[in-house]
C-alpha cells in the first residue's frame, strides 16, 4: 500500500457510515424473489374506492368525529352564564362556520392537493417547501420541527380526553362508578397501547364500521332534536357567529378556545392522505362526516333551548334513558378509535423525522406486509403511554385537559398554512401579495383561535407548549450534531477516486467473497474500509461501497430503488435509497440490487459498519449541546437493526469524532 494511504490510516483520516432505517431480518430475506410492496399505491389501487371511503371515515376522522362529545358543551361553559337563544345560535354558528373555514375550504379542497407523491401531512409539506426553495433554510427547518412537535403533544393529550369523555358518560347510566372513572379509563388506555405491538391491520377493519355507526347515530340525535326545535336552524347563517362575538367582547376569547376543539382533528385529513387518498377522505367528509357533526351540533343546540337544564352535559343527555348505556359504549368505542387513529399517526410522523434527520435512529417494525403505514415504534409507544397516564392522573377530567387540548392543534394548524403559504410563493411562484390575499382568511381565523387558547396556558395550556419545546430542542440538537459530525469527518476523509488508484498498486491481501461498506458519502472512503485495512491488512475480491440514501420523497420507485456502478479493480459502488416515509430495508432491497447489476454468493458476504461515538470538545453552551448530542447518540438504534442487516454477517468498526 503506498506511503500516503498508510499515512491517512495511522493518522485516523476515517468516514464513519451513517446507516439509515430499521429491524434486522434473517439471511434469508435476501433470497426474496419479489420486492415488497413499494407504496401504499399498490393496496390503494386493489381496493375499492367504497372500501377507501369508509376506511377514510374510521382512521381519518376518528378523532374529529368524537368532538362533539365535549366541544359544545366547553363552548357553553365558557359563556360563564346560563345562555339564552343569541348565545346558542351564536356558539352553533361558530362551530358551523369553523368546520366549514378550517376543514373544509384549508384541508379539503387545498391542502389535499398539495401532495408529496401522494402522502401528506406537516413534513411532507416541508419537503416540498424546501424543493421549492432549492436550499437549505433554518427558519423553515424550525417551523417544520415545531410542527412535528406539537403534533406529538397533540398525540398524548388525544386519548387522554377522548376516552375521559366517554367513560365519564358512565356516570350518567350508573351514578355510583363516578368514582372509577380514572380506574377504567386507565385500564382501557392500558391496554389500546399494549395491543399496538401485535398491529392494527385487523382491527383497522372495525374501524370504518364503528366510526360510520357512530356518525349516523350523530346525525340521528342531532335530527331528532331538532325537529323539537326548528328554529334552531337558524344558525346556519353567520350573523349570529358575528353578533355573538360583538356581543360578548369578555368570554369571546375564552368561547373561541372551547370551539376550536370542533376541528382538533382536522389535521389527521392532509396527514392520512397516503393512506386513503384525496378523492376517498373527501367523498366521507361531504357524504357523511360533516352533514353528522352538523346535524348533531344543531341538535345539542335545540335541545339546550328546549331543556336548558340539560346544558351540563348536552351530548349524553341527548339520548332516551333506555339507550343511554348503548350511546356510552360506542361513545367509548368511538373513543378508543381516535385515539388508535392519533398513535398510528404519532408513529408515521416519528418515522418521517427520524428519515429527514431529526430524530436518532428507532427501530421500526412493520405489523403488516401489504400497508406501509402499519408499523410500530416501540420507543414512541412507551414514552406516548407514559405521558397520557401521566395527564389523565394530573388534570383527572376531561373538562380540564380541553384547557390544554388547542394549543397543540391550533399550532400545528397555523405552522401548516405558513408552509402553505410558502409553497404557493416558491413552489408555485405566485405572488406574495396574492397569496396573502388567499391565506388571509384562514390564517386570521387560525391566529384568532390561537390567541384565546393560549389564554389557557396557566389552566393546562402550558402542557403542550412544553412538550413542544422539548421536543424541537431535541430535534435541534439532534439535527445540529450530525451536521457537526459531517462537517468534522469530511476534514480528514480519503477520497474514493484518489484511493481507488492507489490500491490498485498495493500488495494487501486479496481474499474471495463480497463485503459491502456502509457509508453516508460514497464519494469518500468509508471508515470501516479504512479500518479493515490497518489492523488486517485484506481487501475482499468484491468491495461495495454502499449507501442508503432518504429521498425527499415518501415513497422510492422501483427504477430509483437501486443504483450499481463498477468503479476500477475489485470496486463497485451500490446506492439504495428509500423516501423519508418507507423503513428502509437492505436485505430486501438487494433484490432491487440484482436486477441492477450486482452478482455475489450470499453465503460469501459480510456487511462492514463504521460505529462513531462523538465526544464533546467546545466551551460553555455549544459543549453543553455537543454533550447532549452524544448522549441522544448512545440511545441511537443499532445500525443492524435498523437496516435490517443479517444479524450473522455483520462486522462493526468503532472511532471517536471530536465535535
Amino acid at each position: 500500500m503506498p506511503p500516503d494511504i498508510m499515512d491517512q490510516l495511522r493518522s485516523g483520516a476515517l468516514v464513519p457510515a451513517t446507516p439509515q432505517d430499521e429491524g434486522a431480518l434473517d439471511i434469508a430475506d435476501f433470497l426474496h424473489d419479489e420486492p415488497p410492496p413499494e407504496n401504499a399505491d399498490v393496496a390503494r389501487q386493489q381496493a375499492g374506492f367504497a372500501a377507501l371511503t369508509l376506511g377514510a371515515v374510521g382512521v381519518v376522522y376518528g378523532d374529529i368525529g368524537t368532538s362533539p362529545i365535549y366541544a359544545f358543551r366547553e363552548a357553553l361553559r365558557a359563556t360563564g352564564g346560563e345562555p339564552g337563544r343569541p348565545e346558542v345560535l351564536g356558539l352553533l354558528s361558530l362551530l358551523i362556520w369553523t368546520l366549514v373555514l378550517i376543514v373544509t375550504v384549508k384541508y379539503v379542497f387545498v391542502l389535499l392537493r398539495a401532495d408529496n407523491r401522494g402522502e401528506g401531512g406537516i413534513l411532507a409539506l416541508y419537503t416540498l417547501v424546501r424543493l421549492a426553495i432549492g436550499k437549505r433554510s433554518i427558519p423553515v427547518l424550525f417551523l417544520a420541527m415545531a410542527g412535528a412537535a406539537l403534533f406529538a403533544g397533540d398525540a398524548a393529550i388525544t386519548p387522554a380526553i377522548s376516552v375521559l369523555s366517554a367513560v365519564e358518560g358512565m356516570g350518567l347510566v350508573v351514578p355510583s362508578l363516578e368514582r372509577v372513572v380514572l380506574p377504567v379509563t386507565l385500564a382501557i388506555i392500558f391496554a389500546l397501547f399494549l395491543v399496538q405491538r401485535g398491529g392494527t391491520a385487523r382491527v383497522a377493519r372495525l374501524f370504518g364500521p364503528v366510526t360510520g355507526l357512530w356518525f349516523l347515530v350523530l346525525a340521528g340525535l342531532g335530527i331528532w332534536h331538532m325537529l323539537e326545535y326548528p328554529g334552531v336552524l337558524a344558525s346556519v347563517n353567520p350573523y349570529w357567529a358575528a353578533s355573538f362575538l360583538i356581543n360578548h367582547p369578555s368570554v369571546a376569547f375564552m368561547v373561541l378556545g372551547a370551539v376550536f376543539l370542533a376541528v382538533t382533528g382536522g389535521e389527521a385529513l392532509y396527514a392520512d392522505l397516503g393512506h386513503f387518498g384525496r378523492r376517498p377522505i373527501t367523498a366521507a367528509w361531504f357524504g357523511l362526516v360533516m352533514p353528522a357533526l352538523v346535524l348533531n351540533y344543531l341538535g345539542q343546540g335545540a335541545m339546550v333551548l328546549a331543556h336548558p337544564e340539560l346544558a351540563e352535559n348536552a351530548f349524553f343527555a341527548m339520548a332516551p334513558e333506555a339507550l343511554l348505556p348503548g350511546l356510552v359504549i360506542l361513545a367509548t368505542a368511538a373513543t378508543v378509535i381516535a385515539s388508535q387513529a392519533v398513535i398510528s399517526g404519532a408513529f408515521s410522523m416519528a418515522r418521517g423525522a427520524v428519515q429527514l434527520g431529526f430524530l436518532p435512529r428507532l427501530i421500526i417494525r412493520h405489523t403488516a406486509q401489504n400497508q406501509s403505514g402499519q408499523i410500530y415504534i416501540g420507543t414512541v409507544n412507551w414514552l406516548l403511554l407514559a405521558g397520557v397516564i401521566a395527564l389523565v392522573l394530573s388534570f383527572g377530567s376531561s373538562s380540564a385537559l380541553a384547557s390544554a387540548y388547542g394549543i397543540a392543534v391550533t399550532g400545528t394548524m397555523v405552522l401548516t398554512t405558513v408552509l402553505a403559504a410558502l409553497l404557493l410563493i416558491h413552489g408555485y411562484r405566485m405572488s406574495v401579495w396574492l397569496v396573502l390575499l388567499l391565506v388571509a382568511p384562514v390564517a386570521a381565523a387560525e391566529l384568532v383561535f390561537l390567541a384565546a387558547n393560549l389564554t389557557k396556558i396557566a389552566d393546562g395550556g402550558y402542557v403542550p407548549v412544553l412538550i413542544a419545546l422539548a421536543l424541537t430542542a431535541l430535534m435541534w440538537l439532534w439535527w445540529r450534531g450530525t451536521q457537526l459530525v459531517k462537517a468534522r469527518v469530511l476534514k480528514t476523509a480519503v477520497r474514493m477516486d484518489t484511493f481507488v488508484v492507489a490500491m490498485q498498486s498495493s500488495s494487501v491481501h486479496i481474499v474471495p467473497g463480497t463485503a459491502f461498506f456502509l457509508t453516508s458519502d460514497p464519494d469518500m472512503v468509508p471508515s470501516a474500509l479504512l479500518h479493515n485495512l490497518k489492523h488486517n491488512r485484506v481487501l475482499h475480491d468484491q468491495t461495495i461501497i454502499l449507501t442508503v440514501e432518504t429521498l425527499r420523497v415518501p415513497f422510492a420507485t422501483a427504477t430509483e430503488r437501486a443504483q450499481f456502478d463498477l468503479i476500477a479493480g475489485h470496486f463497485a459502488r451500490l446506492t439504495l435509497r428509500f423516501g423519508f416515509m418507507e423503513t428502509p430495508n437492505v436485505s430486501r432491497a438487494m433484490v432491487h440490487a440484482r436486477r441492477a447489476g450486482l452478482k455475489f454468493d450470499v453465503m460469501a458476504t459480510t456487511f462492514f459498519l463504521g460505529r462513531r461515538r462523538p465526544v464533546a470538545t467546545g466551551t460553555g453552551l455549544e459543549r453543553l449541546a455537543d454533550s447532549a448530542f452524544a448522549t441522544l447518540a448512545r440511545f441511537s438504534a443499532d445500525p443492524t437493526e435498523f437496516y435490517h442487516l443479517p444479524r450473522d454477517r455483520v462486522v462493526e468498526l468503532g472511532e471517536r469524532v471530536p465535535i
